[in-house]
Formats: structure tokens, C-alpha cells, sequence
């Protein structure tokens, strides 16, 4: 399987621009050139150059550290929301599908289509606003838009599944919804699950950095790439490197993901390979 996956050349690109921001986010638990609070007005400002190889920021503090410890937050913030996504929303989709057309199917997918009547960034600033801006409110606004999207991922594909010959097999035996759920159709719906990961992933780095941007995210003195873009924005004619680096990773990011998602989906659905060879 890795071997295949490292023939995907958009997987492996994606997943080597992954690797990157993932060491310099472990680097930063251990070590980052400047402090991250460290202000020092005399080097406010400065253009890359060594030993600020990104710069310097209105108060003097370093670019590259920042965006190393920023690099720690959009991970984990995007990683436990996509979790809190995965271990709700799997379930609620795996019930639906084990009960089609009952009152709970009913009810389990009327709610995702209130939650997505709503766009998640407008979700999450609700959330933030009410219950205060914090990394952890980010993390839950983030993760509550999560939930819908990987339950109907679930039912979708454990539905075609339920009219299996094993299926019926399985229920023949005399094995519960729940157990056959667990047992065949979760295994087989895996693949599914894994490729929306890592695009609700890279959604979920963009999430965080607009509720940076705005205010309602990670919270100072910790680094935020939202944050420092919003920051730079009455400078951008005089500095514009202090929005491009920040920028730069979240594009990077994002794309890594998606790519990795896209080689993703090539192996896991012989259809998509097929059409694109």
C-alpha cells in the first residue's frame, strides 16, 4: 500500500509539503530561532535577511518563529476538529444507513441539513462570539461543521453496502445492526472516511486561519497564521513580506492536503484511475 501511494505523484508532493510544516511544528515545541514574545523594537521591520531570515514584524519579533509555532496551532486545531468530526459524525452515519427510511434516519439527517443551511465560518464566528474567542471555541466550531459532513459521507457509502450478499449473510446469522456495522461496514467505508479527512483537514486550516483574521481564534501571545496576516494588513504596502510568508503557508498547507487527497482518492477508487489514465 505505501509503495502504491508513493507512486501517486500528487500524493507524494502533498505529502512531502505536509512533512515540512509537520517538523517545523514538532521543531517549535523544542526550538525556534527567536522567542515568539520576544519584543524588540529596534529590529522592527527588518527584510529577510540573515539572522531574520523572514523578517521582523511591527515589534520586532521573527517571522519564522512565529510561523513555526503558527504551523503547531493550525495542525492541532484542524486535527481535533477533524477528530471531533470523525468520532460524532461516523456513528450518527453508520445508524442512518443501519436504520434507512426509519424516524431516526430522519431525524439524524434533517439535522445535517440545518447544520449545512449554514456556512461553517458563519457557524464558527457564531459559536466564538457567543462563548468567547479562544483556541478552544475554535476547535469546537470547527469540529460541530465536521459532524455532518463525515455523517453523510458514511451513510452514503454504507447504504450501497447493506444489500451485500455478506451483508445479508451476516444478518441471516443473526448479528445485530450495530455489530455488522462495526464489524463489515465500517472496514469497508474506511477508504471514504480517510480521503474527506484530508480535505476536511486543509478546511479546517483555512477555518481556524479566518477566525484568526478576524479575531475569534487562538488568542495572543500565541502565533496564529490568521493572525498575522490580519496584522500586516495596514502595512502590506511598506512590509509585504509580513503577508506573504504567513500566506505562503497556509497555501502550501492546504495544497499539500489537497493533493494528498487527491492521490488518496486515485488508489482507493479504481473508477477515478481509470478515467485520468
Amino acid at each position: 500500500m505505501i509503495r502504491t501511494l508513493l507512486q501517486s505523484r500528487n500524493f507524494t508532493l502533498g505529502l512531502i509539503l505536509i512533512l515540512v510544516f509537520a517538523l517545523a511544528a514538532l521543531i517549535s515545541f523544542v526550538w525556534t530561532p527567536y522567542a515568539i514574545d520576544g519584543v524588540d523594537i529596534p529590529n522592527k521591520l527588518r527584510t529577510p535577511a540573515w539572522p531574520y531570515v523572514l523578517g521582523t514584524d511591527q515589534y520586532g519579533r521573527d517571522v519564522l518563529s512565529m510561523i513555526m509555532v503558527g504551523a503547531r496551532v493550525s495542525i492541532a486545531v484542524a486535527l481535533v476538529a477533524v477528530g471531533i468530526g470523525m468520532v460524532i459524525g461516523v456513528p450518527l452515519g453508520l445508524a442512518a444507513a443501519a436504520k434507512k427510511g426509519s424516524f431516526w434516519d430522519e431525524v439524524i439527517m434533517r439535522g445535517n441539513d440545518l447544520v449545512f443551511a449554514f456556512p461553517s465560518l458563519v457557524i464558527a464566528i457564531l459559536i466564538t462570539a457567543i462563548f468567547g474567542a479562544s483556541a478552544i471555541n475554535a476547535i469546537i466550531a470547527i469540529g460541530i461543521f465536521n459532524i455532518p459532513v463525515f455523517a453523510r459521507i458514511t451513510r452514503g457509502g454504507a447504504l450501497s453496502l447493506w444489500e451485500r450478499d455478506y451483508i445479508l449473510t451476516a444478518r441471516v446469522a443473526g448479528k445485530t445492526p450495530t455489530r455488522i456495522s462495526m464489524e463489515h461496514i465500517l472496514p469497508n467505508v474506511m477508504n471514504l472516511l480517510i480521503v474527506q479527512g484530508t480535505i476536511q483537514f486543509s478546511l479546517g486550516i483555512l477555518a481556524e486561519a479566518g477566525l484568526s483574521f478576524v479575531g475569534l481564534g487562538v488568542q495572543p501571545p500565541m502565533p496564529s497564521w490568521g493572525r498575522m496576516l490580519a496584522e500586516s494588513q495596514t502595512l502590506i504596502y511598506s512590509t509585504p513580506t509580513l503577508a506573504l510568508f504567513p500566506g505562503l503557508a497556509i497555501l502550501f498547507t492546504v495544497l499539500g492536503l489537497n493533493l494528498m487527497g487527491d492521490g488518496l482518492r486515485d488508489i482507493f477508487d479504481p473508477k477515478v484511475r481509470k478515467a485520468r489514465t
